[in-house]
């Protein structure tokens, strides 16, 4: 089991919450990561480049002048991409990037990206931070309480007539945080929207470059309550329409029987003597 320290706004730890790794995949698959970034990626490149070939520039076709008998190289057309004003050559033009994934890969992604962040420390959760309209003081005030979760015991010992710029080297202000809601809240997004590199989203609108680009992964309990919840949602068989849940899981044990009892049928041998 891992643990995650539990922050209140003044920075105090108040507690922990276990996460099972289980629930998260189990273990780090480093390609399919790899991957599907690369896939986010591509999906939000724009691709709208538009540059002008040879058929897209002024000027004739015509052979400039004779190939033999003038004592110049030959030449064509004043088009070509050799010559000023001519076309570029494999001239880009406007295209989609975008690519799928199998969704099941995508979902899995999302849970090793979690998963990275709590084995790594770079996750922790924040309670008691209530918002009744927006203000981004108080956001700011409590990121520069908390204290980074990922500090070796060196770095977390306050070293005597440290500046203050030391003393918050060693909090989440300045740093790339992704802040985790359970719903969402258009008061605390605009709240840290102004905050540098930090980034407000619904758990449930979570993808793998978003975790891994952020360096710290902040989540209020709520939040992570939700989390939890959703990673251990598996997608099941539906039932047929109309159908409860035990005439659905009848329907299947009986079809499940007569295909087993027509597979042996068939593998059975025949009775010569019949």
């Amino acid at each position: 089991m891992l643990t995650v320290p539990v922050y209140n706004p003044a920075g105090e730890k108040v507690g922990e919450e276990s996460i099972d790794p289980a629930d998260f995949g189990g273990g780090v698959n480093k390609q399919l990561l790899h991957d599907v970034v690369l896939m986010h990626l591509a999906n939000r490149r724009v691709g709208t480049v538009n540059t002008r070939g040879r058929a897209d520039v002024a000027g004739s076709g015509k052979k400039l002048f004779r190939q033999k008998g003038t004592g110049n190289a030959r030449a064509g057309a004043k088009r070509t991409n050799k010559r000023k004003g001519g076309g570029v050559a494999f001239a880009r033009r406007n295209r989609d990037y975008s690519y799928a994934i199998p969704k099941r890969a995508v979902r899995a992604a999302v849970r090793m990206a979690l998963l990275s962040k709590f084995q790594d420390g770079q996750a922790l959760v924040i309670d008691g931070l209530n918002l009744s309209e927006p203000k981004t003081k108080v956001v700011a005030q409590a990121l520069r309480a908390i204290r980074r979760p990922d500090l070796t015991e060196d770095e977390a010992t306050v070293a005597v007539g440290e500046t203050k710029a030391q003393a918050l080297s060693r909090t989440l202000d300045h740093r790339s945080i992704l802040i985790g809601l359970p719903a969402h809240d258009p008061t605390f997004y605009r709240s840290a929207r102004n905050i540098e590199g930090v980034q407000v989203a619904h758990v449930a609108d979570f993808n793998t470059y978003d975790i891994l680009k952020q360096r710290y992964l902040l989540l209020t309990r709520e939040a992570l309550a939700v989390l939890k919840q959703r990673v251990k949602e598996k997608v099941g068989r539906r039932p047929a329409p109309g159908a409860t849940p035990a005439e659905g899981q009848a329907e299947s044990a009986t079809t499940a029987t007569s295909t087993d009892a027509d597979v042996e049928a068939v593998a059975a041998p025949a009775d010569p003597e019949g």
